[in-house]
């Protein structure tokens, strides 16, 4: 199995940042001073990848243009010798070869994945979701990748959540095959803490084979007329075997706003520009908070 296309789902309302994302797509809000979909863009690109789908909706086409010249900028820079800012944003230009894919309701994941099955064409691929970003010593989608190519197989991001939140994700059942790596057995949406099968959460890395695409076509919409990819995951899973990975590394949900927050502490503390300075802000804030209790 050798993957070569990503798609990458952002065509999502993000009520969850809302007001934020009212205007502003929640995939262009900063970490640090990148936006979400420029840190995932760049896990693909380090993972190998050569063709990146975007599932957009309609009119809302920033996240593609962020990839794209901005010719009045990059005159200003180079005017003012700002030439190391020009590096910088002339590598954000096509860093890959781009497609688009269009969403024209929001009819879930499912759907929105399978709005890119005449660009992925008749070959695997893997699914990244701009809400999830990850840091590790190897790109999460690698690590899937690989665990993909060695076994012939779809391969899913697992994490272990804790208990209180199992009723958020897409909680999975599992025999485990070797360290970090389980094969799924069956898999609930959203299930109450008392029905799931394991403390495992399927996270937004995903890599699939074609024939996911038929089986979202053949699935019920769920509620709200929604097709859930995990539902043809599940579907997917009766057919061939499907593995998922414990990564390695750690997770930020961009779309819940103590994640958006941690994930700025988190990426800023790794910038040797920022870090001193950051911890000593964090170390000042905390004692003016616990004095103040």
């Amino acid at each position: 199995m050798k993957v070569r296309k990503a798609v990458i789902v952002a065509a999502g309302l993000g009520t969850r940042m809302l007001p934020a994302s009212k205007v502003i797509p929640k995939e262009i809000l900063p970490v640090v001073d990148k936006p979400a979909i420029q840190v995932v863009v760049e896990e693909a690109i380090a993972s190998g990848i050569e063709e990146i789908i975007l599932v957009l909706s309609p009119g809302r086409t920033t996240v593609h243009d962020h990839f794209q010249p901005a010719t009045e900028l990059e005159r200003h820079l180079e005017q003012r010798g700002k030439l190391d800012m020009l590096d910088f944003i002339r590598r954000t230009n096509n860093p890959v070869r781009f497609t688009t894919a269009w969403q024209e309701m929001p009819l879930g994941l499912g759907h929105a994945v399978l709005q890119a099955q005449e660009a992925v064409g008749n070959e695997p691929f893997a699914v990244m979701l701009p809400d999830d970003i990850f840091d590790g010593p190897v790109p999460c989608l690698r690590q899937l990748l690989d665990v993909a190519e060695a076994r012939d197989a779809p391969t899913v991001a697992l994490l272990r959540v804790p208990r209180t939140e199992i009723p958020k994700y897409g909680i999975v059942s599992v025999r485990s095959v070797e360290s970090r790596l389980y094969e799924l057995t069956g898999m609930v949406e959203k299930p109450p803490i008392e029905e799931a099968p394991s403390e495992f959460a399927i996270m937004g890395r995903y890599v699939l084979t074609p024939d996911i695409f038929a089986l979202l076509v053949e699935g019920k919409p769920g509620a709200g007329g929604e097709i859930q990819l995990t539902d043809g995951l599940l579907a997917l899973s009766q057919r061939r075997k499907l593995y998922g990975y414990e990564f390695q590394g750690t997770r930020y949900d961009l779309g819940d706003r103590l994640g958006f927050l941690t994930a700025q502490i988190g990426f800023g503390l790794k910038r040797p520009e920022l870090a001193d300075s950051l911890r000593r802000w964090l170390k000042s804030a905390l004692r003016e908070s616990e004095s103040g209790r």
